[in-house]
């Protein structure tokens, strides 16, 4: 028997942009939520949105995930279909030293009416 995959929404939010960036990850029916993430763009927080959803998957030591978020570009650069520039690229290092030597995680694309995690960013808004 295939263990199953396990859901990792994340999403980041900064209002205004720039300004105070947001982040949320939820898997399992939690969400971790952090409102105050520093000041920077919406491309930081989707990005630290990012990160953090896989260092929750390590410190879980979660074998069998898939990491889903709604910002088409930032999962774009993390899987190498678009290069990252200036300050994506410093995240997708960051990233991807967090990943290890194995494999990369994989990260999808998908509607933000699906994302689990913009759904908890928006309900303390």
């Amino acid at each position: 028997m295939t263990a199953r995959r396990i859901k990792i929404y994340f999403d980041g939010g900064c209002r205004p942009n720039p300004g105070r960036m947001e982040t949320a990850v939820v898997t399992g029916g939690a969400a971790v939520v952090v409102r105050d993430a520093g000041i920077g763009s919406s491309m930081d927080a989707e990005w630290l949105a990012l990160i953090a959803a896989l260092r929750l998957a390590r410190d879980m030591e979660f074998a069998n995930f898939v990491l889903l978020g709604d910002a088409a570009a930032v999962v774009e650069q993390a899987n190498g279909i678009v290069r990252a520039r200036g300050g994506a690229a410093e995240h997708l290092a960051t990233f991807r030293a967090l990943a290890g030597d194995g494999p990369m995680p994989a990260v999808r694309h998908i509607k933000r009416t699906q994302n689990l995690a913009g759904i908890a960013l928006a309900r303390g808004r």
